[in-house]
């Protein structure tokens, strides 16, 4: 997996939870039948958006920390 654009992770994490979120709205109001596939598809959907959100987050705020750390002069 590359980690060096966490803004794509996060962005892919986001969408995956949306559906996790719109398919079972969907479902429920009868547009989409429901399946045993469909439900554990979205289910799956929005624990693995979720996951790779805080993977993008985890990144960005490692890569952010790593930038401050350069710029200061611990020996001042």
């Amino acid at each position: 997996m590359n980690f060096e654009h966490p803004e794509r992770l996060i962005v892919i994490g986001v969408s995956m939870m949306l559906f996790g979120c719109i398919a079972p709205f969907l479902m429920v109001i009868k547009v989409w039948e429901s399946t045993f596939f469909l439900n554990f598809l979205s289910y799956g959907m929005s624990v693995l958006g979720m996951a790779l959100g805080f993977t993008g987050v985890a990144v960005m705020r490692v890569k952010r920390k790593k930038s401050d750390d350069d710029d200061e002069d611990r020996y001042r």
